[in-house]
């Protein structure tokens, strides 16, 4: 394929000769699509004020204990990533559309058995649906937009997908402060309800339409999104090879972006983005910030106002250098917040995580303040860095990379993946604070990010301004 030969570079789905589509109804329904974003954020938001509310709780009234609080926050990564896997199966076999309509019945039902709940195990298990859920739309959602999407703008809207998740965490913040657990339940089930009324008038997406040789309604579906009566309506290539066989995998089309997909998701969750969220409410009272609540709200308007801006400028930029941006930030950042908790800790014996928070005694209390405002200093940043990169990146790319005969089972693999690690790191982070203490836990995540910045320059392709056929070659070496 070469730049001289306009057949070749003519992309297969989209208006003729690259011109602009002349109708705006793909931004409507990649909104439609993100909605599911939107609730998987407010999912797995909602255990930070309701757990709080929960163990307060005096009897007879439901309360939650130590123990049941962890799993309450935990099991939605478990249910995630079982719904990674069914994701994978369902995207192939029903569709892009009809998988996303079907991910709002978890959702629904997940937050009214948590509404109605009446013993620990109702609220498990109103946990373990939503989080069904959550793997569901994290595969499908950003699958399903980059196929309506066009190349001009695939960057922006598959940025949407991260920024409607953080959204909808800072929603459930926000909601918590007036709402009570039971109450912001019942608010959980309002972005699912509205996105499946919403879903029900938007198109399945030209390229499942066109694997199924159902050319008239891919033609509908193309004049839908982008308004153009000349389309060509060619199935992608690879169309013809329905179905995922391991022999497969010795295709470098195959191999490569595989081994891409799973390492982005997996330096994803290493770079210790859930570490540094565990602590931010502790670091902030430290710098004399008393609502705890309120360095959340802090935290999720950064991700929130820093994704929005790597969504606006996602196709300009490119993937490779905003990934390689964000790991130098998070480098940074992740060695500081290790260097302050080198200094504040206490003594050689001393494995309190607690105590290690605490400033040393013989400090003044202006060099403990001064300290403390350097961890949240570190926070801002890496919060800032992870979500200009690698918090919508790796998501985005995992829906360009795959041939469409494989995506399903290769994205379920990587929701599968980030979603264990996610559960992986969170569980055993611990331990290794009890090893390496807190400041080399984090300079071990300051450690594998500056691996994933060394994995993104020799690995990572561009992939702005290409569609997704233009993508595949590029693998396949044509």
């Amino acid at each position: 394929m070469t730049p001289e030969d306009p057949e070749e570079t003519q992309p297969l789905l989209g208006p003729p000769g690259g011109s602009a589509p002349l109708s705006r109804r793909v931004f409507l329904a990649a909104f439609a699509a993100a909605l599911g974003p939107l609730s998987f954020g407010f999912a797995l938001g909602y255990s930070s004020p309701a757990i709080p509310s929960l163990r307060r709780a005096a009897s007879p009234a439901l309360r939650l204990d130590d123990a049941a609080a962890s799993w309450f926050g935990a099991i939605v990564t478990l249910g995630a990533a079982a719904g990674g896997v069914l994701g994978g199966w369902l995207v192939d076999r029903a569709g892009r559309k009809l998988s996303l309509l079907l991910c709002t019945v978890p959702f629904v039902v997940g937050f009214a058995v948590i509404t109605a709940a009446q013993n620990v195990w109702m609220l498990l298990g109103g946990r373990l649906l939503t989080g069904l859920a959550c793997g569901i739309a994290s595969l499908v959602a950003p699958v399903y937009i980059s196929e309506i999407s066009y190349p001009a703008v695939r960057g922006l809207l598959g940025s949407c997908v991260q920024l409607m998740v953080v959204t909808g965490i800072l929603l459930a913040y926000l909601a918590g402060w007036v709402l009570e657990w039971r109450w912001l339940a019942v608010l959980g089930c309002v972005p699912a309800s509205f996105m499946l009324l919403l879903m029900c008038y938007m198109p399945e997406t030209p390229r499942f339409l066109l694997t199924r040789q159902r050319h008239q309604e891919a033609m509908a579906a193309m004049h839908f999104l982008w308004g153009s009566e000349q389309v060509r309506a060619e199935a992608p290539a690879g169309a013809e090879h329905q179905g995922f066989h391991l022999a497969q995998l010795r295709r470098p089309g195959i191999y490569k972006p595989f081994i891409i997909g799973v390492s982005l998701m997996a330096f994803q969750q290493l770079s210790g983005i859930n570490a540094v969220m565990f602590y931010a409410e502790t670091i902030f009272e430290k710098a004399k910030f008393k609502d705890s609540s309120l360095a959340s709200v802090i935290v999720g308007i950064i991700q929130v106002l820093v994704t929005a801006l790597a969504a606006l400028i996602m196709d300009r930029a490119g993937r490779r250098l905003l990934l390689t941006l964000s790991g130098v930030v998070m480098v940074f950042s992740t060695s500081a917040f290790g260097a302050y908790f080198r200094l504040t800790q206490g003594g050689p014996g001393n494995s309190s995580h607690v105590e290690l928070l605490s400033p040393l005694s013989m400090e003044p209390a202006s060099a403990s303040v001064g300290l403390a405002w350097l961890a949240v200093g570190s926070v801002c940043l890496f919060i800032a860095g992870f979500a200009v990169g690698w918090g919508p990146i790796p998501w985005l790319l995992m829906s360009e990379i795959f041939p469409l005969h494989v995506k399903g089972v290769a994205t379920g693999v990587c929701v599968l993946t980030n979603w264990f690690m996610a559960f992986l790191v969170t569980k055993e982070f611990s331990s290794v604070m009890e090893v390496l203490r807190p400041y080399g836990a984090f300079w071990l995540a300051s450690a594998f990010c500056i691996l994933s910045v060394l994995f993104t320059l020799s690995c990572v392709p561009e992939t702005k301004g290409k569609t997704l056929e233009e993508i595949t070659a590029h693998f396949e070496g044509r």
